[in-house]
């Protein structure tokens, strides 16, 4: 969620320097909130850049080579499935710049990411485009299964794919951040959106994904942040389903647009799929100075 999501990334914080609040405003709260606004600045520069679909040649099996990251150094390749990026709600692919080259850099063979257009109004459809982009993806790769990482309304969209699709047949790990896995009640005037409506408490989209999911072989770690203002509840971004491994990572100290950005997200992003094993966990929460 980017652009239609300015407001209410800030509201937390007015509601603190409203006057008789100011002694008790939190500092982590405005660092955050700081981080947040330059992050989105920088973004929205760096936006029209990721309006077009991403180009990719076929590669060898086996080539760790990543067009879009030559002359960046790296460490030596990791074996496992080509990484696919997938953004947020009126977003674009440039969202995934520094985790991309944080990838690439400790050894990712392949990093795909994935635009669907912003005139999108259903998460089932998205689903459905998703799945026909990761086919295409093992057919040039050679790669039987991917593993994904989505941002928000993307971790949705890639959840559904996996869930009510098939989808676990061709994704190993799915990796959300900030995504609304049980809805989300902010902004109740975006509700002439119908992808909004269909992100919140209750609907059928989020009803769907509630149902059993027996024998689904995709692993899940789904990162939510403590200061996350476009999640209401905040625990609406933890994945809890009986059917479903599924790990949930807590974030203090960043908002929802750092999530994709900060490098110490990355970083456990990174452990995440290195760690697509059953039994493998990583620790519970991840402190962001």
């Amino acid at each position: 969620m980017k652009v239609t999501g300015v407001l209410p990334l800030f509201l937390p914080l007015c509601r603190r320097l409203w006057p008789g609040r100011i002694a008790g405003l939190s500092v982590a709260l405005l660092k955050a909130t700081a981080l947040e606004a330059a992050i989105l600045a920088g973004h929205l520069l760096l936006y029209p850049t990721g309006l077009v679909q991403e180009r990719r040649a076929a590669l060898p099996a086996g080539d760790g080579t990543d067009p879009a990251a030559e002359g960046t150094a790296r460490l030596p390749v990791r074996s496992g499935p080509p990484v696919v990026l997938l953004h947020g709600f009126i977003d674009n692919r440039s969202v995934f710049v520094l985790l991309r080259r944080s990838l690439v850099q400790h050894g990712r063979q392949r990093v795909e990411s994935l635009n669907y257009s912003p005139l999108t109004c259903d998460i089932r459809a998205a689903a459905e485009l998703l799945g026909r982009h990761i086919e295409e993806i093992c057919e040039r790769t050679g790669n039987t299964r991917v593993d994904i990482v989505g941002h928000s309304l993307g971790g949705l969209i890639a959840r559904y794919y996996v869930q009510c699709l098939g989808g676990d047949l061709r994704v190993r790990m799915l990796v959300t951040l900030g995504t609304p896995h049980a809805g989300t009640r902010v902004a109740p005037l975006a509700n002439a959106h119908p992808i909004v409506r269909q992100m919140r408490p209750g609907s059928e989209v989020i009803e769907e994904l509630s149902r059993p999911a027996p024998g689904c072989r995709t692993r899940f770690v789904s990162f939510w942040s403590d200061l996350d203002s476009l999640m209401v509840p905040l625990e609406t971004a933890c994945l809890e389903h009986p059917d479903l491994d599924a790990q949930n990572v807590r974030v203090t100290g960043i908002g929802h647009l750092a999530l994709p950005v900060h490098p110490a997200v990355a970083t456990g992003i990174r452990e995440a799929l290195d760690s697509a094993q059953p039994g493998d966990r990583l620790a519970d929460g991840l402190t962001v100075a």
